[in-house]
C-alpha cells in the first residue's frame, strides 16, 4: 500500500489510499517526539504489525495539536518532554479539543508526579520507553480497545501519589491497616473490571442488563468500600488487583 506523505507547518502527515476496504479496522497512531531517532524507530517497529498504521508524526508540542486536528487518529503516542509546548501541556489541551484520541504517554522520565498529572488529565496510558518493544505495540491494543494500561512498577507508583489518608489504598501503601471494609460482592467485582476496561455507566448497564441508576448506586457503595474518590482511583485500584481481568 502505498502513503503519500504531505508536510504541514514541518510535520510529516501521512495518509492511508481513501480506497482501502480494511483502514477502518486499523488502529491508526501518530507519533509524537521531539527526538527522529526516536521515532523511526517506533514508526519501524509499528510498520510490522498488520492491524496498525502511522498517520503522522510530531516534533514539538505544537505539532502535536496540528497533526491531531488533522488526522483524528484512534491513539497518540505522547512524549512528555518536548520543546514549544511540554507533553502535559498537550495532553491539556486536547481532552478540550479532541477526547476521541486516546493517548498513551511514552517517556523516558520516572517523574512519578508526572505520571499522575497526565492520568488526571485524562490519559489512557503510560508506557516507558526502556519498556519490551512488544508491550509497546500490546499497550496500543489495549488502550484502542478501551483499556487502561499501565506497567506494575507504573501502577505502584500512580497509586501511591493518588492514595487519600484513611483510604484504603493508603493504608496499603503505608504498610499500615485501615478500618476493616466490607468485601465487594459478585456484582461489584464485575464493576469495577468493566471500569478499569473503560466503559461507560450506559455500557455497563446495557451489558449487565441493569438501569443507569443501578450502576451508579453499585458505584457509590464500591466508592466507599474501598476509600477511593472516583473513577481512575478504581480502575488504578482494579489493575493494581489484577480484578480487570475478570468478566
Amino acid at each position: 500500500m502505498v502513503l503519500e506523505n504531505t508536510i504541514m507547518n514541518g510535520t510529516a502527515i501521512m495518509e492511508t489510499p481513501l480506497g482501502d476496504a480494511v483502514a477502518e479496522k486499523r488502529i491508526r497512531i501518530v507519533i509524537a517526539d521531539d527526538h527522529p531517532i526516536v521515532r523511526d524507530g517506533i514508526r519501524r517497529l509499528l510498520s510490522l504489525e498488520s492491524d496498525i498504521d502511522v498517520v503522522g508524526e510530531a516534533g514539538d508540542g505544537r505539532g502535536v495539536l496540528d497533526v491531531v486536528h488533522e488526522t483524528n487518529p484512534d491513539v497518540l503516542l505522547l512524549d512528555l518532554r518536548m520543546p514549544n509546548l511540554d507533553g502535559l501541556g498537550a495532553l491539556e489541551t486536547l481532552q478540550q479539543t479532541n477526547k476521541r484520541t486516546r493517548v498513551i504517554i511514552l517517556t523516558a522520565s520516572e517523574d512519578k508526579n508526572e505520571f499522575v498529572q497526565a492520568m488526571k488529565l485524562g490519559c489512557s496510558g503510560i508506557v516507558l520507553k526502556q519498556t519490551a518493544p512488544d508491550l509497546i505495540v500490546k499497550s496500543i491494543r489495549k488502550v484502542f480497545s478501551g483499556e487502561i494500561w499501565l506497567d506494575s512498577h507504573t501502577t505502584a507508583a500512580v497509586m501511591r501519589q493518588f492514595a487519600t489518608p484513611g483510604s484504603e489504598m493508603a493504608a496499603q501503601g503505608s504498610g499500615k491497616g485501615g478500618r476493616e471494609r466490607s468485601p465487594l460482592s459478585t456484582r461489584e467485582r464485575e464493576i469495577v473490571a468493566l471500569v478499569a476496561q473503560g466503559h461507560k455507566n450506559k455500557e455497563m448497564a446495557e451489558k449487565m442488563f441493569i438501569s443507569e441508576q443501578t450502576v451508579k448506586n453499585h458505584l457509590h457503595n464500591i466508592f466507599d468500600k474501598l476509600g477511593v474518590s472516583d473513577r481512575l482511583e478504581l480502575a488504578l485500584y482494579a489493575i493494581h488487583k489484577g480484578l480487570h481481568l475478570q468478566g
